[in-house]
């Protein structure tokens, strides 16, 4: 039996990936290149549309242990990542052109897979089928989900930072250092004083914004939000947010300043340089005008501009399992962003199971569910189990994860714990059931 798989994105690839190991042939449909979202570019599967990273890669920290855990579910996307990897101190960033021409690769040359780029605009209503078309799902697919769900479909507003060019970085006003000195210094600090915070302050509360037209309710995620937005919630917010200058002190002065814009290494070369926390839809003139005053960028060329965009997601409780299945249509499973995970490698991690669920459909065998005290099982639980009135996407957290059933007072040994105990019970799982 072949598997139908819609979307070419983190969750879909992923999905095909994990058929295909189980010997399984996948169709996968990608739109690209025929037609694209606004926030594409490129015509690579796998394409990262907003940040270059892929968050923390230590076991203290969520998504690192979602990582560890999806490195040994075998996971395509950390595969690649690994391989394109750039400077980024603790986290995991790659290269973004890198990664998704690895990506695009990988499943093309994968006998088992068999990509076809056409727009899918209705849910087959036979077969086994995962639905990964992600948080920017066409209109026309949109109405059919809508119709599945019964209407039950949530939007927020989504954002991308802006990427410079390193070259046009003024290197004497800015110095190398990652925070608290963690790793190695990848990171380009932008300084500012209290004077030049409160005149750029002042200016980007006041920019103009791009217009909006799709929707007069604008909801806005809370893990990604435009930096004006959250600039306008009151004057100290950025400094204690994406301008936090703790930790970044100057390295050979030693001076604090009030404030500090990082640039994060967006491909393997050095070239270029992603705005950390600067996601944003201002319009482009106006981006130019007000990040110009930053110190260091006020000769800034800027090669993709920042950009907002709607993102689509599920209502997912009581419409999905914990096997991304949906509840009354047993065959179709749905993956990534567009089921209320939030971020890379959460809509990975779900791809990796919608499609391991799709294989063992295929085979003849019993869903597996991942238990809640690994990261994987704790991301199905909050899609599929949430109980509280106003369901919102959700990055991976310990919040979320089975708590220890002894007490540890300090958090890094806790996490780390926690960690541990998630990935012996993965490789158990792994052994026994995979």
């Amino acid at each position: 039996m072949k598997v139908t798989v819609i979307g070419g994105g983190l969750a879909g690839c992923e999905a095909a990936w994990q058929l295909a190991k189980y010997g399984i042939d996948v169709d996968l449909y990608e739109m690209k290149p025929d037609k694209k979202t606004p926030a594409h570019s490129l015509d690579a599967l796998g394409e990262l549309v907003c940040s270059n990273s892929l968050r923390a890669d230590t076991l203290e920290n969520g998504a690192g242990l979602l990582k560890a855990e999806m490195r040994l579910l075998g996971s395509l996307v950390t595969e690649c990542a690994d391989a394109t990897r750039v400077p980024a101190g603790g986290a995991l960033a790659v290269d973004r052109v890198g990664f998704a021409k690895m990506m695009t690769e990988k499943i093309e040359n994968n006998p088992k897979i068999n990509v076809i780029h056409e727009e899918i605009t209705k849910i087959p209503e036979d077969g086994i089928v995962i639905v990964a078309s992600g948080p920017l799902t066409s209109d026309a697919l949109s109405e059919s989900i809508k119709e599945l769900c019964g209407g039950n479909q949530l939007y927020f507003f989504d954002a991308a930072a802006p990427i410079v060019t390193y070259e046009s970085i003024d290197r004497e006003k800015t110095y190398r250092k990652a925070r608290y000195d963690r790793g190695t210094a990848d990171y380009i600090n932008c300084p500012m004083t209290k004077e030049e915070y409160l005149r750029f302050y002042n200016e980007l509360i006041n920019a103009e914004t791009a217009e909006l037209h799709e929707f007069e309710n604008q909801k806005v995620f809370e893990g990604c939000m435009p930096v004006e937005v959250m600039a306008k919630r009151g004057e100290d917010t950025l400094t204690f947010g994406p301008l936090k200058p703790v930790g970044l002190e100057h390295p050979e002065t030693g001076k604090q300043y009030y404030a500090v814009v990082q640039l994060r290494q967006d491909d393997k070369d050095g070239t270029l340089f992603n705005m950390v926390g600067f996601q944003t839809h201002l319009k482009f003139g106006e981006q130019k005008r007000v990040f110009s005053m930053i110190p260091g960028l006020e000769n800034m060329d800027i090669v993709r501009y920042g950009v907002m965009h709607r993102n689509t997601f599920l209502h997912s409780p009581g419409f999905l399992n914990a096997s991304y299945e949906v509840i009354k249509r047993p065959g179709l499973y749905f993956a990534g962003q567009i089921t209320g995970v939030e971020g890379y490698v959460e809509s990975a991690s779900s791809g990796i199971v919608a499609g391991i669920s799709a294989a063992r459909k295929v085979l003849g065998k019993e869903p597996l569910i991942f238990p809640s005290l690994t990261a994987t099982g704790a991301l199905a639980k909050h899609v599929s189990a949430f109980e509280g009135k106003d369901f919102q996407p959700m990055n991976i957290n310990f919040g979320i994860i089975d708590s220890l059933d002894y007490r540890v007072k300090n958090k890094k040994e806790r996490y780390t714990k926690i960690s541990e105990r998630a990935l012996d019970t993965m490789k158990k799982i792994i052994e026994e059931e995979l």
